[in-house]
């Protein structure tokens, strides 16, 4: 197969190029189409019970989660200058398309008792810019006397005032809602640059603006950071600009493969698919150093350009055919997590870490060929160097030192496993937020000042007509209010009960004593001023909270920005007082928003995660297995493998770093990529050991040297590349730099001193079982194709033209 593979390339060679370069110009176009995601990804499959509930109390209520909560910490708010401007900055925002609502202390109702109609008029406290102090004095004492804005729209106690603005409902998960909540920011600014104080920012609709353009900042940033740290590498290694160039030119077409693959799927940008450009060039950069090394390997020994391009096809190409595909193993496991984020993500990964191969194999041999051969300062690295020293010191550890190997070892896994058992699982629905970010600071004075921004719902049915309005149910929803609000984490709730007690305060003209629930013989006068409530039908006032038969009612709770381990020790503890004010027999009562979907949605994820590294582990193994038929060898080839993944995790338990879905997929990619060296290192093994009639010591030293450049160049590039995400804004992200970068150092380490001595520590009889009859034979390939047979295109024309002229010479 791989002589075919060969002559394919180097005979074809410029309708291979032709063939790659339309194919990169249609996926250019393509990628040039891709768009951000605006929606919130759910982390639950859409016939979860969660989820059904979830969506059914949007389709009844609405969106959750809709509003911008824009705050200022303002003593002279109530001046008339202060307020004046407030008031022009509240009217410019509720005038702003897109916007469905503004409330703000220069833009709040309130009920007026009108007595000529016997009913309540719902009137604004303002209905035009005042003029005097004394009218702002006036608005001042009004809204202060309202016991529903107290802690909602405001703090007496901070001086912290709050404008609510509701998104519509056609923006919130459409790419306008960026440009709107930009120009949004843009006109509340105005009033932090006018009196210089600060303006803060949240609610989930701006936490996910900011962090979808962050995403979209970070993609431009991370791709140009992952070109110029290879680039700057690969020059090091190899002390070439063509290397570097051809190696560049490979990733950008990949890159423009990959951008192109998410569109004709017909995903978008997250968060996730967000990195696979970086991700993609730290991985091709990996199999160029591979190929590169091998082609300057095999020219050194020979001198013939065409043998080593050859060889660099079938040799390497066959091992990192293996590796690949490991690779993509590990990210192609999170297809069963059931995560739309997740399957988009391993589906786009596995197929261009396939194409990223494809396009090596193919790029590299094929632009070497038209170039010269090498240059001597181009071998230089293979000669005595730094790293040529570090491997034959390593040869003589490995030979001599394996006892120490083997209890440094014992003792690092030891204490990686005592590491593992502190480790939590949890995650916030904002985890993935730099605490040093406004964005974050933002919400912790949200936080502070209203309780919190994340929102929390509990639906009632009352399984009867008009049974919401009924005294009884009434009292029962206060109650529950009570309950709520002895948790330090919620907000002061939200529902029809204080629109009732608004009613009655309303009743008795205003008067702030008299905001409680109606008693029986009050509750008739007073819900017959509501309007239209003795029609059965719906008032304005009572849209949001209860539905067109008064039967179902919501109850609404801002919530902090709490971890899932504290979301479901609350919402256990709940349960059963919700129960018990609510009896099940008759009423259906549901906690959902939000906040319960995310932390069902975590728990789910977890724990598909968890099943998605043991596929990839087992997928991984029968790879192996293409190797050897031995169970023990294939025991051995995974074991410097699993030593990096538990001095990860006992690393993560050390630290206090949680296991959540931003963490978890971390041993998925780690693992696929790092068992590379492992594969690597025993195809070139295996291939000694019958050269040399299974010497295993000899097939050991040779199978390092031979192997240790590529490992420890590879390895140097994968750190650093993986490194620069350590900067990123997004807390995931940067989990992600410093964790991978960790695995795969812990994994060359191990390849280098850990495998070799587990080979040399092996029963001869082992061994020679161990390659008896693998299940594929792809590594064998050793006769080198006939090179008078195997003529690139130059050189086959010369030889027609001489042979040409030789026949004529003849005929003279």
């Amino acid at each position: 197969m791989w002589q075919f593979i060969v002559r394919l390339i180097l005979r074809y060679r410029l309708p291979i190029l032709i063939i790659i370069g339309l194919i990169t110009v249609f996926m250019g176009w393509k990628g040039a189409h891709i768009k951000m995601s605006y929606q919130m990804a759910s982390m639950l499959p859409d016939d979860d019970p969660v989820s059904v509930e979830y969506q059914h109390f949007k389709k009844q209520f609405g969106q959750d989660g809709s509003v911008i909560f824009v705050a200022v910490k303002d003593p002279d708010l109530f001046t008339l200058n202060h307020f004046r401007t407030w008031y022009e900055i509240t009217q410019e925002v509720s005038k702003t398309p897109g916007v469905a609502g503004v409330v703000s202390a220069a833009r709040a109702y309130i009920l007026v008792r009108n007595d000529s109609t016997h009913k309540f008029d719902f009137k604004p406290v303002i209905d035009h810019e005042p003029e005097t102090q004394q009218e702002v004095d006036s608005i001042k004492k009004i809204l202060y006397q309202q016991k529903l804005y107290d802690n909602r729209l405001f703090n007496k106690e901070t001086g912290v005032h709050m404008m609510m603005i509701t998104l519509d409902k056609s923006v919130i998960n459409s790419k306008k809602r960026i440009p709107l909540i930009f120009k949004l920011k843009s006109i509340t600014d105005k009033y932090g640059e006018k009196y210089h104080i600060k303006v803060h920012y949240s609610g989930l609709p701006y936490i996910r603006t900011i962090t979808s353009k962050m995403i979209q900042n970070e993609l431009l940033m991370f791709t140009l950071a992952a070109l110029l740290i290879a680039s700057i590498l690969l020059f090091i290694l190899f002390k070439s600009f063509r290397a570097v160039f051809f190696s560049m030119l490979v990733v950008v077409v990949a890159v423009i493969w990959a951008l192109g693959t998410v569109v004709l799927f017909g995903y978008k940008i997250t968060i996730l698919t967000g990195i696979l450009p970086p991700l993609l060039i730290v991985i091709g950069v990996e199999n160029s150093i591979f190929l590169l090394n091998k082609y300057l390997t095999e020219y050194r020994e020979h001198g013939n350009k065409v043998k080593a391009l050859s060889r660099m096809i079938s040799r390497i190409g066959n091992a990192n055919l293996l590796t690949n595909a490991t690779t993509a193993v590990g990210f192609a496991a999170f297809i069963i997590t059931g995560n739309q984020l997740l399957v988009e993500f391993g589906i786009i990964a596995a197929i261009n870490i396939f194409l990223i191969y494809l396009l090596s194999l193919f790029m590299l041999p094929i632009l070497f060929s038209y170039f010269p051969e090498p240059k001597p300062k181009h071998l230089k690295h293979l000669e005595k160097s730094l790293i040529s020293k570090f491997l034959d010191r390593v040869v003589i550890i490995v030979q001599t030192k394996r006892p120490v190997i083997y209890t440094v070892t014992v003792i690092l896994v030891l204490a990686g496993i005592y590491g593992i058992t502190k480790l939590k699982t949890t995650g916030n629905i904002v985890d993935d937020i730099s605490k040093d970010d406004v964005l974050y600071k933002d919400l912790i004075f949200m936080e502070k000042n209203f309780k919190g921004v994340m929102p929390l719902e509990i639906t009632i049915d009352t399984k009867k007509p008009k049974g919401v309005l009924r005294s009884s149910t009434l009292r029962k929803i206060d109650k529950l209010q009570k309950t709520l609000a002895g948790y330090p984490e919620f907000s002061e709730p939200l529902s029809v009960v204080e629109v009732v007690k608004a009613a009655k305060q309303a009743f008795y003209r205003g008067n702030p004593k008299m905001y409680s629930l109606p008693n029986n013989q009050e509750r008739n006068f007073i819900l017959s001023y509501v309007p239209s409530l003795d029609k059965g039908k719906r008032n304005s006032v009572l849209n949001s909270f209860v539905d067109s038969n008064l039967q179902i009612t919501r109850v609404s709770v801002q919530m902090k920005n709490i971890g899932t381990n504290d979301i479901e020790r609350i919402l256990k503890d709940l349960k059963p007082k919700v129960d018990s004010i609510f009896p099940p027999k008759k009423y259906d009562v549901h906690l959902t928003g939000t906040s319960v979907v995310f932390l069902k949605g975590t728990n789910y994820l977890v724990k598909n995660l968890f099943q998605s590294l043991l596929l990839a582990i087992i997928v991984i193994t029968l790879l192996m297995s293409v190797i050897f038929s031995s169970k023990k060898m294939i025991l051995i080839s995974l074991i410097p493998n699993i030593i990096p993944q538990i001095l990860t995790a006992g690393m993560m338990g050390y630290f206090g770093i949680s296991i959540k879905p931003s963490t978890i997929l971390i041993f998925s990619v780690a693992l696929g990529i790092s068992v590379d060296n492992t594969i690597h290192f025993l195809s070139r093994y295996r291939l000694h050991l019958i050269h040399t009639n299974y010497n295993i010591k000899e097939s050991v030293v040779a199978a390092l040297h031979e192997t240790g450049y590529s490992m420890i160049y590879s390895a140097i590039v994968l750190f650093f590349g993986f490194s620069m995400f350590t900067f990123s804004s997004f807390g995931g992200t940067e989990a992600l730099g410093y964790l991978v970068s960790f695995t795969l150092l812990v994994a060359l380490f191990s390849n280098l001193f850990v495998l070799p001595s587990l080979l040399l520590s092996i029963d001869r009889r082992i061994l020679r079982k161990s390659y008896k009859e693998p299940l594929m034979e792809i590594f064998n390939e050793e006769e080198d194709i006939e090179l008078d047979k195997l003529v690139i295109e130059e050189l086959d024309k010369k030889k027609k033209k001489d042979k040409t002229k030789k026949d004529h010479y003849k005929k003279v």
